[in-house]
């Protein structure tokens, strides 16, 4: 079952009952989106209620030369309308929101919607035990403690990594990896940790992860990957769960049966 494990997922996911569950990621990630696009929006807007701007002329009449200086004061809207009123800040302002909001969104999208399965993690779980699992017992070993400091030191590492990452922002290319790294270390922790916290206890999961190690990394790598495509996140997240939980199933069959 192994090697079919991505293909057992996928029928997994197409199922009616797996369908609904992935429609509460979605509502609830497009929701939250939502909302925050308006108080950046607004946040951003503030902080554009007023532009100064000063320009001076130089003119000769009768070989006299005069100079002439405008001072005007932009806001709101205004500043939009100013920036546009020229090419060149018309192209890099342009430039700037579309590129800044698209990665910010894509990046916003993976944090919020592994945070809301984190909630459906449990059901989908025990649905996979239903249909494939049901000799393999769900023990679990965390607790909502446990749990929230775990997201709290990863939370924490992220932003770290974020800042001690900032030099390589300016690399062409190694930029891309600094960018994508402490997001993908919060993704990778949190995916396996739903899991595994779920289905296997603490023992079984360090087993599971020490013999399986390059191999998860893969696939949430994978997944990760899959997540940068804009909009995709809302409706796979279900799927990750799937996938990832497949392997832990397994896995934990394994151990147990050796045992």
């Amino acid at each position: 079952m192994k090697e079919n494990i991505l293909l057992l997922s996928v029928k997994d996911f197409l199922t009616p009952k797996m369908l609904k569950f992935a429609l509460f990621p979605f509502i609830i990630t497009i929701i939250i989106m939502y909302i925050l696009f308006f108080i950046i929006a607004g946040i951003g807007v503030d902080s554009l209620t007023t532009l100064d701007v000063q320009s001076t002329q130089t003119t000769m009449q009768n070989g006299i030369e005069h100079t002439e200086s405008l001072t005007a004061k932009l806001q709101g809207l205004e500043i939009i309308q100013f920036l546009m009123s020229y090419a060149i800040t018309s192209w890099i302002a342009t430039f700037l929101i579309y590129t800044i909001g698209t990665f910010l969104t894509i990046y916003a999208s993976i944090f919020i919607a592994i945070i809301v399965i984190g909630f459906l993690t449990p059901s989908v779980l025990k649905e996979l035990q239903k249909r494939h699992y049901s000799d393999v017992e769900m023990i679990g070993h965390s607790n909502l403690v446990a749990s929230l400091l775990s997201i709290l030191k990863w939370t924490f590492v992220m932003l770290i990594l974020f800042i001690l990452l900032i030099p390589f922002y300016f690399i062409p290319l190694l930029n891309i990896i600094a960018f994508n790294l402490p997001l993908y270390y919060f993704f990778h922790k949190m995916l396996t940790f739903d899991i595994s916290s779920n289905i296997c206890g603490y023992e079984e999961g360090k087993q599971v992860k020490y013999f399986n190690k390059a191999s998860l990394r893969l696939k949430t790598l994978a997944l990760y990957l899959v997540s940068l495509i804009p909009f995709v996140i809302f409706f796979a997240a279900i799927f990750y769960i799937i996938y990832i939980g497949n392997t832990y199933f397994i896995e934990v069959r394994r151990i147990r049966n050796n045992s």
